[in-house]
């Protein structure tokens, strides 16, 4: 696969439709590799007329792995000091302008879903002269007042990593039990297939603890939302138990004439049922952007 490189670090990527058309790029979140995107969802997007790219952020699945950062001291970034993370969003940002980059892409719609909006908001705050529209997708400001997962869900997210293949897709059932759509529950088979392919994939999850190093460790977007100027859609799911809806409802608050979205029965990720929905909101703010 192709690989794009910003700032001492490779991103691998992939993409699908005409390249002709335009250009729409898909960041995910959390410890979650690029597949989190599943395939038919980035053809479903193709479809309706839009070149798809979806990467793979720092630290996660095939790009680079910075295992010789010194480990972010978590408590101490929440008590206010960030001096030992090793990266922030804004960093992930220009990881996502540089795939542009590598596409020869000017300017670009962008999808980004829970650490991925955030990393979209930055994209639409510190290079708003790439981005052709912006959809968030179950994310926050950055403000600690709104968009908080439930005690459950952080205990989940924050459960050692598994030993081996087995823990480890024990790890990940248990994880997606918690946050998954409660309107759309996943099958435990879906579950299981959906881990092994992320752990035989590519599994280092020691990355998963600097990206969250980096959300905690960066700044409210909140004022700085306030002044954009993109055509924005924000969907966020009724029932998500990791980030609270209130993260979406002032998302779409601060951003001028945002669209909010809001689901019932979606809780943390991305039921196929509701795939037309997100394509949908997608493709309408798009087409504001024309």
């Amino acid at each position: 696969m192709p690989r794009a490189k910003a700032d001492g670090v490779e991103l691998e990527y992939d993409s699908f439709g005409d390249p002709a058309d335009p250009p729409l790029l898909l960041i995910m979140g959390l410890a979650t590799q690029m597949i989190g995107w599943p395939e038919g969802f980035c053809e479903l997007l193709a479809g309706r007329g839009f070149h798809v790219t979806r990467f793979d952020n720092r630290d996660i699945g095939l790009s680079t792995q910075l295992d010789g950062a010194p480990a972010p001291d978590l408590m101490a970034i929440m008590a206010g000091d960030p001096s030992t993370a090793p990266y922030l969003l804004e960093d992930m940002a220009r990881d996502a302008v540089a795939v542009l980059d590598a596409l020869g892409a000017e300017r670009a719609h962008i999808v980004g879903i829970s650490m991925g909006g955030m990393i979209a908001q930055e994209v639409a705050i510190k290079h708003p002269d790439r981005m052709l529209s912006l959809c968030s997708i179950m994310s926050t400001t950055g403000d600690r007042a709104v968009g908080q997962p439930s005690q459950e869900a952080l205990a989940a997210i924050l459960l050692p990593p598994g030993t081996d293949r087995e823990t480890a897709i024990e790890r990940g059932v248990t994880v997606l039990k918690v946050i998954s759509s409660p309107g759309y529950p996943p099958t435990e088979q879906w579950m299981r297939e959906k881990t092994a392919a992320a752990y035989d994939r590519a599994h280092r999850p020691e990355g998963g603890a600097r990206q969250f190093a980096a959300i905690v460790a960066s700044a409210d977007r909140t004022e700085a939302l306030r002044g954009l100027a993109v055509p924005t859609v924000v969907i966020h799911g009724e029932d998500d138990r990791l980030v609270d809806v209130s993260g979406g409802k002032a998302t779409a608050a601060a951003i001028p004439g945002a669209e909010l979205v809001l689901l019932p029965g979606l809780g943390h990720d991305l039921p196929e049922a509701l795939w037309p929905v997100f394509a949908d909101a997608i493709g309408r703010n798009a087409a504001r952007a024309a």
